[in-house]
Order: C-alpha cells, then structure tokens, then sequence
C-alpha cells in the first residue's frame, strides 16, 4: 500500500514537471488600434464585387471589407449602405460592423455580413482601381 502511494506520488511529481517545462500560451494580441475608426468618421465605400468593399473614412484611411457570402445588393446603381451601431462608436474588426443594403425607401434592406476587415497601407490603397476607390 505504501508502495503504491508512493508510485502515485513520483508519477504526480513527473506530471507536474512535465506542464511545468510547457511552454505557456500565449495570450490572444491585442486589438490593433491604429486598425480602428469612430463609426461617425466613415466617409464613403465602393464594391468591387458582391463579396469585397473598400471603405474611406474621413482621415482618408482606406479599408477592405470581406464579406462572408455574396451580397449582389452592393453593385446596385442606387444602393445605399445602413449601419447599425451598438455599443461603442469604434470600429476595429469585423464584428463591429452591422450592415445591410438598400436600394431605397421602400426597399427591404439585405444584411451583409463582414468576415474580415483589413486597413490598407498607403500603396495598397494606392493600388485600388480607380473605379473600386471610395
């Protein structure tokens, strides 16, 4: 009996040597915050596509929204975009955003969903075609 007490406590002993040598996890980074945007600074957006849009906002930092399915509305002539905020006025990631798109009044807005929002650097967004750039 005390044979076995003893083999349990060298295999606890050897456990704990063992999680201890691991390696901790690394804790998740930090949102960047030079990414983020006050909701009222939004200034303009282009589609290039049903599934990608760019965005400007008034500091003329550009954007790329990737959305998660195709939303057509986007590429209407009339098409306007409605966000819903909630919560802080920042923008930093794609769970911020609440889109929907409308082609008028009476129209039925349809959601868009964002999967990621990328901020551009200055050549990338010199790089948008011209008749993609917000």
């Amino acid at each position: 009996m005390r044979g076995l007490a003893l083999a349990s406590a060298f295999v606890l002993a050897g456990l704990t040597g063992i999680a201890a040598s691991q390696p901790a996890a690394s804790p998740p980074p930090a949102p960047n915050t030079h990414s983020c945007f006050f909701a009222n600074d939004f200034d303009n957006w282009r589609a290039q596509d049903a599934n990608t849009m760019y965005i400007r906002t008034h500091s003329n930092r550009y954007y790329r929204l990737d959305l998660s399915g195709s939303c057509p509305a986007l590429l209407w002539p009339d098409a306007h975009l409605i966000m819903n905020i909630r919560g802080p006025n920042t923008i930093c990631s794609a769970i911020d955003w609440d889109l929907k798109v409308s082609n008028g009044i009476h129209d039925i807005a349809t959601p868009c969903i964002v999967k990621t929002m990328t901020a551009l650097t200055p050549d990338e967004a010199a790089a948008i075609p011209k008749k993609f750039k917000p």
